[in-house]
């Protein structure tokens, strides 16, 4: 299961593009704290910071065009009512699971009476 999982999603984000983002988020971001720490008029920092993001998300976006940033759209998750159907199915597939594995024990033809398949192949 988990190997199908991450078959789906190769790349979980890491790309060129979100790192690119997300540091450069994170330096914009800190260096208008500090000068508003130290003193600076808050509502320029505030702009200045935000002046910053908007232009390092056009420069992500652009580098996301240019391939460095994810090649398959993000999947979709079910709703409410494909999750639900989902497990009811599986539910249904336990449950005749369970009763055929309890038939066979009734028969007395359980998985411990049961020869290896190479006993005959000799």
């Amino acid at each position: 299961m988990a190997d199908a999982h991450h078959e789906e999603h190769e790349d979980h984000g890491n790309t060129v593009a979100a790192w690119f983002l997300t540091i450069s988020w994170i330096a914009a971001w800190t260096v208008a704290g500090a000068a508003i720490i130290l003193g600076g008029d808050i509502i320029v920092w505030t702009a200045v910071g935000l002046g910053a993001s908007v232009v390092l998300a056009v420069v992500a976006g652009v580098m996301k065009k240019a391939g460095l940033g994810r090649k398959e759209p993000r999947p979709v998750p079910p709703t409410r009512e494909q999750w639900e159907s989902e497990r009811a199915g599986d539910a249904k597939a336990a449950k005749a699971a369970k009763k055929a594995d309890e038939a066979g024990k009734a028969d007395g033809k359980g998985d411990d009476d049961k020869e290896p398949a190479t006993a005959g192949a000799k």
